[in-house]
């Protein structure tokens, strides 16, 4: 499981006396607790792979967004950081499908649904989701279905 990988992967770091990494890794671990809490009122928690790899996936999301405004802001030292803890996180996420995959998928999905404009965007994306979204950034997806669509 991912979860028991993060442990192991913190005590290493540990052990090598690698900062940076022990503290990313203990980032991840908090957040993951944080939605592990936020879920406990739910009914079920689903796949706790899947569940991690979505906290993963936004941790990375907001890493790339502080990355951009870092380096906008000429703060390059805050932005080596965050590309740090970035290749951290995205050694426990799974490989992402490249562009040509998704949009081969997108086409076949909507081909499935008979989706013919920017009408059937809510079903393409809710289908393509369900079935991919641990494996896509569903940010760029989106503009690529629109682009489909239109």
């Amino acid at each position: 499981m991912l979860r028991d990988q993060i442990k192991t992967e913190t005590v290493a770091a540990m052990k090598a006396g690698n900062k940076e990494r022990t503290a990313a890794l203990r980032l991840i671990a908090a957040k993951v607790k944080d939605r592990d809490i936020e879920l406990r009122t739910k009914e079920s928690a689903g796949d706790d792979d899947a569940l991690v790899i979505d906290v993963l996936q936004k941790m990375a999301k907001q890493r790339r967004e502080s990355i951009q405004m870092y380096e906008d802001g000429g703060r390059t030292e805050l932005a080596e950081q965050e590309k740090a803890e970035l290749a951290v996180i995205e050694e426990f996420l799974p490989k992402q499908m490249s562009e040509e995959e998704t949009k081969a998928v997108i086409e076949a999905i909507k081909g499935e649904l008979g989706a013919e404009g920017m009408k059937d965007m809510g079903r393409v994306m809710g289908e393509l989701k369900k079935r991919h979204a641990t494996v896509l950034d569903m940010g760029r997806a989106s503009g690529w279905v629109k682009e489909a669509l239109s």
